[in-house]
């Protein structure tokens, strides 16, 4: 390392990017990655994994809200 560095045209925050919008990677298990696969490669559609689990996830998200009533 350098006894001094210049920070003289510095930029603060220059690569900051808010929580909210960053894409965080998802790891399934691969019971669970298996069966959505084999299921997605049966169907003639455009699905993608991705798709696939994010309309369950939101289907879940409606349920728990109707629960919680």
């Amino acid at each position: 390392m350098k006894e001094e560095y210049d920070f003289t045209n510095a930029e603060q925050g220059k690569f900051y990017v808010p929580l909210e919008e960053l894409d965080i990677p998802i790891y399934l298990d691969d019971e669970v990655k298996k069966f959505f696969l084999k299921r997605v490669k049966n169907k003639d559609n455009d699905f993608s994994l991705s798709s696939i689990i994010n309309a369950l996830l939101l289907k879940d998200i409606e349920i728990s809200k109707r629960l919680a009533m």
